[in-house]
């Protein structure tokens, strides 16, 4: 039951994925990748913003070191989100590994505005981008032609405004708000001189320090 409340709570996400995995592979073919190159990237690498950043490497002929420390960089974000949901989730050692590999920001995000504590809902959450991002590419692929350029499609707004809509309702509590609004200020700061993978990274330690802080000072006044 758990399983099936996490994929149907993705589907308002659908409509966003669909143009972003589409443009994914447009921007694959393009860039010199065949039909079952493409598809391989969504199946193992799975992670939208690498795949991108793959895809513009592979048309310039970047070596294997590159696309290695890119992809890194880029999904940094990952661990932090493990830290969070494995206290949450308590997951086994097979549930981390499974739960790891399907990990996408959507589905992290919708997981903890959902307030649920189960992996059976992580992983239905998981597998419903997985099973439609990759469609989406196969799609892509097959009508690559037909497809704008898509840098017109805007698909690069779509999932910082669908983080936007999670975030809102989370932010309950005046700590909330400073965290968010500090987090927000800092990653907009940093990604003037450094990496958007490293950018997160940074933002969500110090987000977390401050709140952590913030709390820790709270409670210890309630105390008193």
């Amino acid at each position: 039951m758990a399983f099936w409340h996490g994929l149907k709570a993705m589907a308002p996400l659908w409509l966003g994925i669909i143009p972003f995995g589409m443009a994914y592979a447009v921007t694959a073919r393009s860039a010199g990748l065949s039909l079952l190159e493409t598809q391989l990237m969504s199946l193992v690498v799975f992670a939208g913003g690498a795949q991108f950043s793959a895809a513009g490497l592979f048309s310039i002929g970047a070596g294997s070191l590159s696309l290695v420390l890119t992809t890194f960089l880029i999904n940094v974000r990952h661990f932090l989100y493990g830290l969070t949901l494995e206290p949450r989730l308590k997951l086994s050692r097979l549930e981390k590994i499974v739960g790891a590999y399907f990990l996408t920001d959507e589905a992290f995000g919708v997981t903890i505005a959902s307030g649920k504590r189960s992996f059976a809902f992580l992983l239905g959450a998981e597998l419903s981008v997985f099973f439609l991002w990759n469609a989406s590419t196969l799609l892509g692929s097959l009508l690559s032609r037909a497809v704008p350029d898509p840098q017109t499609l805007g698909v690069d707004f779509i999932f910082p405004l669908t983080f936007l809509a999670l975030l809102i309702p989370l932010i309950k509590e005046r700590v909330d708000l400073t965290v968010a609004v500090f987090s927000g200020a800092l990653a907009l700061a940093a990604s003037q001189w450094i990496n958007a993978g490293l950018t997160i990274l940074v933002e969500g330690v110090l987000g977390s320090l401050i709140g952590a802080l913030w709390t820790g000072r709270a409670e210890g006044g309630r105390r008193a």
